[in-house]
């Protein structure tokens, strides 16, 4: 399989631990974001995803997908060992509930290339940007840690769905400074997952295009 993916990517990030996880053998195919105006806008790569992101998922038999949770759940449905997901059906809504929490209310208003359109079309200086950075994030995270119970991972003994994607979020709040003082649930299961080969692996700073 190949993975396209940028090494601070945080979408490709839950995509490397869940294969990781898997012990599924991947290549990387680096897609720079930020070089020349990103790679991911070049005609090679849009004919590749014509949604221009990363990360996306080639299969041996040469089948794409897209979308980091679509990819997860197909590896979860196609390789089951570990589970990602709990087997009640209840169980399974609250850990998709937790994971788009992130995946669908966190991270789109803090991905790329909307902080690019702040910047360049609406003129907006750059500490107003990350004003409106820190503000979605702590907001999002204000919610997930009353939502979740540290057993040791968010949603009891063994890694989910939901740790997937809260990893690479916490990742990139450390990385623009945003405060995790009030967050210690989340702290306590982003640190019980560092403790795992298959995150360590997948870090943005492991990756074979890191800068």
């Amino acid at each position: 399989m190949t993975l396209y993916s940028y090494f601070r990517s945080s979408a490709a990030y839950r995509v490397r631990i869940a294969l990781n996880l898997k012990e599924l053998a991947y290549e990387t195919a680096p897609i720079h974001l930020q070089r020349e105006g990103g790679e991911n806008r070049k005609p090679a790569y849009r004919a590749v995803n014509p949604q221009m992101r990363v990360p996306a998922l080639k299969l041996d038999n040469g089948e794409l997908i897209t979308q980091s949770l679509a990819i997860i759940e197909y590896l979860d449905e196609t390789h089951p060992q570990p589970p990602l997901l709990p087997r009640a059906p209840i169980e399974r809504a609250r850990v998709r509930a937790l994971a788009q929490l992130i995946a669908c209310d966190i991270h789109p208003l803090n991905n790329l290339a909307p902080l690019r359109y702040l910047k360049n079309a609406l003129g907006q200086e750059q500490a107003r940007i990350d004003a409106w950075y820190r503000h979605w994030v702590l907001e999002g995270l204000t919610a997930f840690e009353a939502m979740i119970e540290p057993q040791p991972y968010t949603c009891g003994s063994e890694v989910t769905l939901a740790d997937l994607c809260l990893v690479p979020q916490v990742a990139n709040a450390r990385r623009f400074k945003v405060p995790l003082d009030g967050f210690p649930k989340i702290v306590a299961a982003d640190a019980a997952c560092a403790k795992l080969s298959a995150f360590v692996k997948a870090r943005p700073e492991d990756q074979p295009d890191a800068e």
